[in-house]
Formats: structure tokens, sequence, C-alpha cells
């Protein structure tokens, strides 16, 4: 399975937390950490600094800084009460952005939070987006989705990178009329190196994640542990969308048109775009 998975899981993304309603949180403990302060007294006065941009920006401190009573253990082993913080996305944006800008994790975190608060925010008004940016959206529920479709893949005993790719070739024919990724990839003049994925507009990218998601749930509710017949699900669901596009009457996949930027391009914009945004910063001078 190890060999399908490229994505490197960030180190905040290992900490993060979901609570009993389902939504994520950081402890500022776990991030301290994270971020490589030492001693809480020098992240807090990184917190107080973020508390009060958060201030200043007419935002809640009480919804992004919720301060809560732990139990930890001490040299000892007795246990002793500390305080700790839940933070949200948008919190942990704002230590970032007051923190040590000399630590190269700090610069990670940035980029980090930056983008993933973007898209949170781009998630939850999605129709008003522009193109460009509904893109970004759809891709990086693609990613998401690809990960879970290799797992139930993986199942199905597809266990190589040569074998997932003739099961998404499947997929991808049946979507497609008959195209492969090769073929596709051909259609839309790209080079080796680039990903048909990121040359999609929102319509195409949104067919793709229709065909993801059902065919993961397929394979996983079906329970399909054999490669054939994983194969023959992914086939069977591109087309039956195809299907549904033709009922709707409207354009195939193969017939929309490829965007000039690509996914990575939009994001580099998108970053820039949120750097220049001037939060108010409590730095010592």
């Amino acid at each position: 399975m190890s060999e399908l998975n490229t994505t490197m899981q960030l180190p905040f993304d290992k900490i993060r937390q979901i609570d009993e309603h389902g939504e994520e949180f950081w402890y500022a403990r776990d991030l301290q950490m994270v971020l490589q302060y030492k001693q809480w007294r020098s992240f807090q006065q990184v917190i107080d600094r973020a508390l009060l941009a958060c201030k200043n920006s007419s935002a809640s401190i009480n919804d992004h800084f919720a301060e809560v009573r732990k139990m930890v253990q001490i040299g000892s082993g007795a246990m002793k009460p500390t305080t700790d913080f839940k933070l949200t996305r948008y919190a942990c944006y704002l230590i970032v952005q007051n923190g040590d800008p000399r630590k190269e994790i700090i610069a990670l975190g940035q980029s980090y939070f930056a983008v993933q608060t973007r898209r949170q925010e781009l998630s939850e008004s999605f129709n008003d987006l522009d193109e460009n940016n509904k893109r970004l959206v759809i891709r990086n529920q693609i990613s998401q989705s690809n990960q879970l479709l290799a797992q139930a893949a993986y199942q199905a005993n597809i266990t190589t990178n040569r074998q997932f790719a003739t099961f998404q070739n499947h997929g991808y024919r049946g979507l497609y009329g008959g195209l492969t990724v090769g073929n596709i990839h051909k259609r839309k003049g790209l080079n080796e190196k680039e990903k048909i994925l990121d040359y999609m507009g929102s319509t195409e990218l949104g067919a793709n994640l229709f065909r993801i998601t059902q065919t993961e749930a397929r394979l996983t509710k079906e329970m399909i542990s054999q490669r054939d017949q994983a194969n023959r699900v992914h086939h069977e669901v591109g087309k039956k969308i195809r299907g549904l596009m033709k009922g709707m009457n409207t354009e195939l996949p193969e017939n929309l048109p490829t965007p000039n930027k690509n996914i990575q391009t939009i994001e580099r914009e998108e970053i820039s775009k949120i750097k220049n945004i001037n939060l108010p910063l409590m730095l010592d001078e």
C-alpha cells in the first residue's frame, strides 16, 4: 500500500484533532512542540500576539482560542493542572504569522495554514467562487478521495503502482468513452510529467470526483477483494456517470476545454494573495 501513497503527511496533520461535534482543532501545546518552542512561556508570548491580532481583526477570541485545563504528569510521576488552548485553523494561522520567522517550520506552517484556511473559506461559499478557485477546491477533494480509493483498491489486491494505473484506466475509459489516461493526456497536449487532473476545469474535475467517490463506495460496500472485479466496477461507475451526463445533455468530459493554467500555478497565485494580506502583528522591534 505504501507504493500508492505519495502524499507526505505534514506534522500539522499529525496533531490535528476532531471533537465530538466533528470539528477540527489543534492543542496549543502540541503546536508548540511542532513549531520547536522548547518553553511554554516563550510560546505563550506568540499566543498573546496572536490573540491581539485576532481581536484587532474583529474576530471572536473565545471562538478561536478556547482555554482549557488539562492534567499532565510531571517528573515525580504526580499529576498537575496546566493551561492549554483548543485552537481553530484560523487561530493556528495567526500563531504561525506571529512566530519566529527564522524557523523553517514557521515558514512551512504559514504556507500550510494559509492555503488550508483559504480552502476552507472557499468550500463554504463554493457557488460564489470564480473558476480557478472552484478548480482548487475540487482538486483538493480529489486528492483526498483518491487516497480512500487507493485503500479500497488495495483491499481488492491492487498492490502495485502498475496495477493501480490499470485500475485507474478502467475508470477513465468508462467516463471518457474508451479513452485511456494516455489518450486524454495527448488530447490535452500535456508533456509526460504533467498530470491530467491538474489541467481540468471545474466541470471535468467534478465528474471525476464523482467517479472516484462512487467507485470507492462500491468497492467498500460490496467488500470486493478481486482485482479484475474492482477494475470492472471502476469501468461501470465511469460509464454510468457518462450516461448521466448524456442524459442531461451536458458536454462530455473529453470535449470540455483544457484550462491554460495548471493547479500549481493557481495555488501559487492564491498563496501570494494571502501573504499580501496585512494582518495586524505585534512583534518586538
